[in-house]
């Protein structure tokens, strides 16, 4: 009679340390840029490259003040990130908790479970789209940068 096949070992846990590098390299990664934009103001012309919808259109795109946004929560000025761009703003927020929630599922040493109904990314589509056409309307005003 065969000898069943024994089953393969489990693999070896995975060491915290090592885990923890994706989350900290990303947060490392987004730290710098904003390390970058906060020293080198978007403010003055010439560092940046400017918007092509605003430059061919004077449209503005949703991430238009964009990068004025960053240089004011760089700076710890709430109020005008949120005149710059507010979109950008909430952007922020909800990667700070997206990350936070990567972390904690990392030093669990849990597997995140993420499943976003497809209802999720049209109402964010939707979202993006309204603040467009807002910003460029007339009433609109005070989201334009």
């Amino acid at each position: 009679m065969p000898v069943p096949a024994a089953p393969p070992p489990a693999p070896a846990p995975v060491p915290r340390a090592r885990r923890l590098l994706a989350p900290l390299a990303t947060l490392g990664a987004v730290a710098a840029a904003f390390t970058y934009v906060g020293l080198v103001d978007p403010n003055e012309s010439g560092h940046y490259p400017v918007c092509p919808l605003l430059s061919m259109t004077g449209l503005y795109c949703p991430g238009c003040g964009g990068l004025r946004s960053a240089h004011a929560v760089a700076h710890g000025d709430l109020a005008a990130a949120l005149g710059a761009n507010a979109l950008a703003v909430v952007g922020y927020g909800i990667f700070a908790v997206v990350w936070l929630m990567w972390l904690i599922h990392v030093v669990r040493g849990t597997r995140p479970r993420v499943s976003v109904p497809p209802f999720l990314g049209w109402a964010a589509g939707a979202v993006i789209l309204a603040f467009t056409v807002v910003r460029n309307l007339p009433f609109g005003s005070s989201l334009a940068p």
